[in-house]
């Protein structure tokens, strides 16, 4: 089913931080939207092939005297049978102020009330006061960092939380160079080797004889727990911190066998344990 997200709130709230939010968890941001143009744009969206479209709009006082026909739009998308919610973003005036002073920002607003940010706020409030009272959801932002932004997203719009962090698990060879992305890194180059063993020398990571071998010796296998240990400490941090990529890489010497096994095998613990996880094995065809 579709799903339309409308957020709104008050200039300096932090509606950008919010839109980052949600493009980390896949929805289709448009920002700045005039709320005349919601219809049509939802029209878009109920013709779309896609079953499982899922969108968010902001729409605030930027868009000037037209804001105030949101009322009408939200009515005309109920007509339609556009299912939507709405999401009002807030914070203190304290806050407010401390912000565009920070930034540098200019409220959308300043210039009708001579320059008083006080007053562009105040009116900006009585403006919004009405959508603020049907929201469905109201954050206020007055005290969340992004990654608690962040989070708070994650827990109203997905069903699992798992999915906001992509593991990606990559091998490598350090003979040819230690890749420039990866958030953790592991060299497995400490364990026997399958390269020596004239049967395995041509094969790779991904076949069971060179995984039966890599993983037959008691290093091999204290190595892997003890990286799960880590890894299964490490992941709910990175989460928390709203970190949306987790790159894992594991080098061996020529990067296709133990690098490819232990690339392998962590792929696997992390997609059993509900993690949206890719692979990739850079230097195996080396």
């Amino acid at each position: 089913m579709n799903e339309l997200i409308i957020i709104t709130g008050i200039s300096g709230a932090g509606k950008s931080k919010v839109v980052d939010a949600f493009e980390d968890i896949g929805f289709l941001c448009v920002d700045n939207m005039p709320p005349k143009l919601i219809p049509t744009f939802a029209q878009l969206l109920l013709k779309s092939n896609e079953e499982n479209d899922k969108v968010a709009i902001v729409t605030d006082v930027r868009a000037g005297g037209s804001f105030n026909s949101i009322f009408s739009v939200l009515e005309e998308l109920k007509q339609m049978n556009m299912k939507y919610k709405i999401l009002f973003i807030d914070a203190s005036n304290d806050v407010l102020i401390s912000r565009f002073k920070e930034t540098r920002r200019t409220h959308p607003l300043i210039d009708k009330y001579n320059g008083s940010l006080n007053e562009a706020i105040r009116a900006e409030r009585e403006m919004l006061y009405p959508i603020r009272q049907i929201a469905d959801y109201v954050i206020d932002s007055s005290s969340l960092s992004p990654a608690d932004c962040k989070k708070r997203i994650c827990e109203l719009f997905m069903v699992d939380a798992n999915n906001v962090l992509k593991i990606h698990c990559l091998s490598f060879g350090f003979k040819y160079g230690i890749p420039n992305d990866p958030d953790l890194m592991f060299d497995v180059r400490c364990l026997p080797n399958p390269f020596y063993v004239p049967e395995l020398k041509t094969a790779t990571g991904i076949e069971k004889e060179v995984s039966d071998y890599v993983m037959k010796w008691e290093e091999s296998n204290v190595l892997k727990d003890k990286l799960i240990d880590l890894c299964d400490y490490l992941v709910p941090l990175y989460i928390r911190e709203g970190k949306s990529r987790l790159v894992i890489a594991f080098g061996c010497t020529g990067g296709r066998h133990r690098s490819v096994v232990f690339a392998e095998l962590m792929a696997q613990h992390f997609q059993d344990s509900g993690f949206a996880v890719s692979i990739n094995h850079r230097d195996i065809n080396k």
